[in-house]
């Protein structure tokens, strides 16, 4: 492994911004590291430059603001339940940040890390050496997807465990760039292309997540994994209705991007179910088969239904 030739810290974003221009295409911002140095350690993340953003503190606040509840991007996963606003509002947001990976790493890992962790696939995340033996696949400069024999697309799944209760309860990011500051809905950073899962710029930092106060969403919350702890999600699901009967869906670890399905109560939950596996394209690049998987997420989305529909 060859050795970083920068590390900075830079005290504020701006500062951060102006390092990460004059490494064009060779950086990569670091703040819990989980995600990034596992995969600078298997080879599957190459820059010359760690731009250290821990010691940013406009990050780490956590507020409320204009009838949304903002967290800062940095706010460690294991922080997010000694915040009664958050616990009050979004109970569901503390119960999937509780079953990211271990204790341990929830003290280390930041919310911001986790929306924005790397797809993963069990043909991709293995060591150097076990790539060059099986053969290289699409999201490691090779010419075919392992997983399914085809060579045009990357299915690596999406992981992240906080994302679809976000999504389910509307969220929205604030970011930063050279160009200023954008807020965008959290679903649209999301491209559905394995190799580059994300339509964000390079420099671009997350600052706040913003969740809405006045939907009063009730969420339930569902992953499946081989163990309770340190397991990436095999699927996770996340089902919201909030004080007009919205129902939002949100399917993660199944697809490359987390899958959205909108409707109104007065729906059928079967069609959101059958729209949910339709939509959800799910490969067997997991430990578990596809067919579990998909058995798994209509066992899921029943079980949230009956939760939130027949109280």
């Amino acid at each position: 492994m060859i050795a970083e030739k920068k590390y900075t810290k830079p005290a504020t974003i701006a500062e951060a911004l102006t390092i990460a221009q004059n490494y064009p295409d060779d950086f990569a911002y670091v703040a819990g590291g989980t995600d990034l140095l596992v995969n600078k350690y298997q080879g599957n993340k190459e820059c010359s430059c760690l731009i250290d953003i821990t010691g940013l503190a406009e990050l780490k606040s956590v507020s409320i603001d204009d009838s949304h509840l903002k967290i800062g991007s940095l706010l460690r996963l294991d922080e997010l339940q000694r915040f009664e606003m958050i616990g009050n509002n979004f109970p569901a947001l503390v119960i999937a940040a509780k079953e990211v990976a271990s204790p341990m790493l929830r003290k280390t890992a930041t919310i911001g890390g986790n929306i924005l962790c790397e797809n993963r696939c069990s043909f991709y995340n293995q060591s150097e050496w076990w790539r060059e033996a099986v053969g290289y696949c699409l999201k490691c400069d090779g010419d075919v997807c392992i997983a399914t024999g085809g060579k045009k697309a990357c299915f690596s799944k999406f992981v992240s465990d906080t994302v679809p209760v976000l999504i389910s309860a509307n969220a929205k990011l604030e970011l930063c760039d050279i160009d200023g500051t954008t807020i965008v809905n959290l679903e649209t950073i999301y491209t559905g292309d394995g190799i580059k899962p994300r339509n964000l710029r390079e420099t671009a930092i997350l600052k706040n997540v913003l969740l809405p106060l006045d939907n009063e969403y009730e969420i339930v919350f569902k992953k499946l994994r081989p163990r309770e702890a340190v397991d990436f999600t095999s699927l996770t699901t996340a089902v919201s209705l909030d004080k007009k009967g919205n129902i939002r869906i949100v399917i993660g670890g199944a697809d490359p991007m987390p899958v959205l399905i909108e409707g109104q109560v007065k729906g059928s939950t079967e069609d959101y179910i059958k729209m949910a596996l339709a939509k959800t394209r799910v490969v067997d690049n997991d430990y578990y088969s596809r067919k579990y998987r998909r058995d798994m997420m209509r066992v899921f989305l029943e079980q949230s239904f009956e939760a939130l529909l027949n109280k």
